[in-house]
């Protein structure tokens, strides 16, 4: 039996060791599945991993889920919680705490308002990685 980690939002899967079935924290019945979850160092049918709040399921591969004070939360219930808003640092806009952002040092962007600093070129994803906000070191 296969158990998929979701510790920290990041899958990994891992062998259990056979004849040890886990019971499962959503429904206390023993995981007789092929793949169970772990989440909060508990495991869990992929059926019974569930955002607190929305009940919406977190079990799929490739989902990402968030814990805080003990619970388990989709994205947007997390940042409906427990986000923070801001203001853009380009257009001055209010930025919801549920949407995707742009950072360089101390500022926040929405995606459209991130640019070059000297020639308002749109971001590329190298210069994003390297943690400038200008298009090549020499601009700095």
């Amino acid at each position: 039996m296969m158990v998929l980690d979701k510790e920290d939002g990041v899958p990994m899967l891992s062998v259990q060791p056979k004849g040890k079935q886990k019971g499962c924290a959503g429904c206390n019945r023993k995981i007789k599945d092929r793949y169970l979850l772990k989440a909060l160092d508990k495991y869990w049918h992929e059926d019974c991993l569930k955002c607190a709040c929305c009940d919406c399921r977190l079990g799929e591969v490739g989902s990402t889920l968030y814990t805080k004070a003990n619970l388990i939360l989709c994205r947007r219930d997390y940042l409906r919680l427990f986000g923070t808003t801001g203001n853009c640092a380009a257009c001055s806009k209010l930025i919801p705490a549920f949407e995707m952002v742009m950072r360089a040092r101390d500022n926040v962007y929405h995606l459209d308002c991130f640019a070059c600093q000297l020639c308002n070129q749109r971001e590329s994803r190298s210069r994003h990685q390297r943690k400038q906000s200008f298009c090549s070191p020499e601009q700095q």
